[in-house]
């Protein structure tokens, strides 16, 4: 019996298109990466082990689960397209340790499935390929969450990972970049030219990766009150920033946050 060819092999990818009458929605901002040189090094930025339980988001058609698959312990998949879970059953049929959950990630009780399906004595990582129209809530979801990950690596667009890890009197730099960086190391691992896709979209990608900071003391820290004066600096840059902060503490003067200068 002659094996498949790789789930994101450009015939294969094709194949199964054309066998389901599949095409991708620009609605849910689907690519398929067809590029298996790409997904080898998403894994290695990964640095995914058998010591590694995966969440991914959008598994598609499976291309970069079934790498994921063959690298962790075991990869549970979010995916919100009811069209793709037959897809998904066929082609991930061979590895027993994936799980795929038809659910939209910002809407998911991230802690109690993670306790249902996982192994508490395993790392945790985010590997995934976000579409790019949500992938600001979904990075900001990740790292502003209940959930503690060992490392978070996405693909997403350039033009968005470059604000992520823009630099102070930078013009890509803006409350984005402050957030992220105020909480995780970043680094961009590598750029995905736009031709590694079918449909190919307009602009090229990067993978992100992003880690905890663990060079900070451990402080009482209201997220959402930083997160909130953070973006009122932004929107707001013709205003003193002791503006700003002053009506900040009025608005939270019961919060207990520290603010840090930038």
């Amino acid at each position: 019996m002659t094996e498949n060819p790789q789930i994101a092999s450009p015939i294969r990818t094709q194949a199964i298109l054309n066998r389901y009458h599949l095409s991708a929605k620009k609605s849910l901002g689907q690519n398929f990466l067809t590029d298996l040189g790409v997904l080898d090094n998403i894994v290695e930025a990964a640095e995914i082990t058998k010591d590694d339980n995966v969440i991914e988001i959008g598994p598609g058609i499976g291309g970069l689960t079934e790498q994921l698959a063959k690298a962790a312990n075991k990869v549970l998949g979010f995916e919100i397209d009811a069209n793709l879970l037959p897809v998904l059953d066929e082609t991930l049929a061979p590895y027993d340790n994936v799980e795929i959950i038809n659910q939209d990630i910002l809407k998911a009780n991230l802690p109690d499935i993670i306790s249902q399906s996982f192994d508490s004595d395993k790392k945790l990582k985010v590997v995934a390929n976000l579409p790019y129209y949500i992938t600001t809530p979904i990075v900001m979801d990740l790292i502003t969450g209940q959930t503690h990950f060992d490392a978070i690596v996405v693909m997403m667009q350039k033009e968005v990972a470059e604000r992520i890890n823009a630099k102070p009197s930078t013009k890509p730099y803006g409350s984005l970049s402050v957030i992220v960086q105020e909480l995780n190391n970043v680094d961009i691992s590598f750029i995905v030219p736009k031709t590694a896709f079918i449909p190919q979209p307009k602009v090229d990608s990067a993978i992100v990766k992003l880690t905890q900071r663990t060079d900070k003391p451990v402080e009482p820290f209201d997220q959402k009150a930083f997160i909130s004066f953070v973006r009122g600096c932004f929107m707001h840059q013709r205003k003193r920033c002791g503006i700003i902060y002053r009506g900040y503490l009025e608005k939270h003067r019961k919060s207990r946050l520290k603010l840090k200068t930038f």
